[in-house]
């Protein structure tokens, strides 16, 4: 009954589905066009053939810095709404609303920079058990 998707497939689901987070509300009436923006490409070498996907949707109150942590799978990460500060490997990056970008799975840590609470969606990308 279930067919078993193959590891392209599921990483090609998880970002159609961040694109559809992102695409504005599109009314056939005022649009006669549709509008497709790639918000993130990245390789991925998959150690196993059965991938299990997460989709975790995460908010920082103001202030909030999370300990050094490390997440099961790398994936694509989603910042709904906010500003944080994302230190893996050693380099420090910014993220404010509407920016999408990929996480390793390496140690790193996560702090809301902004004046209001953030939120980040995480797509996560792990071995099946």
């Amino acid at each position: 009954m279930f067919k078993t998707l193959k590891p392209v497939n599921v990483i090609l689901i998880a970002l159609a589905t961040l694109l559809l987070i992102k695409a504005p509300l599109v009314l056939a009436q005022n649009t006669t066009t549709l509008s497709k923006t790639l918000l993130l490409e990245q390789s991925v070498e998959l150690t196993s053939s059965s991938i299990n996907t997460k989709t975790i949707r995460v908010s920082f109150p103001v202030g909030f810095k999370t300990p050094w942590h490390t997440h099961e799978g790398p994936g694509p990460r989603y910042v709904v709404k906010g500003k944080l500060q994302v230190i893996e490997d050693g380099k420090t990056n910014t993220y404010s609303s509407g920016d999408v970008f990929w996480e390793t799975g390496s140690l790193m840590s996560v702090e809301n920079i902004g004046k209001d609470v953030a939120e980040l969606i995480i797509f996560e990308l792990t071995p099946a058990h």
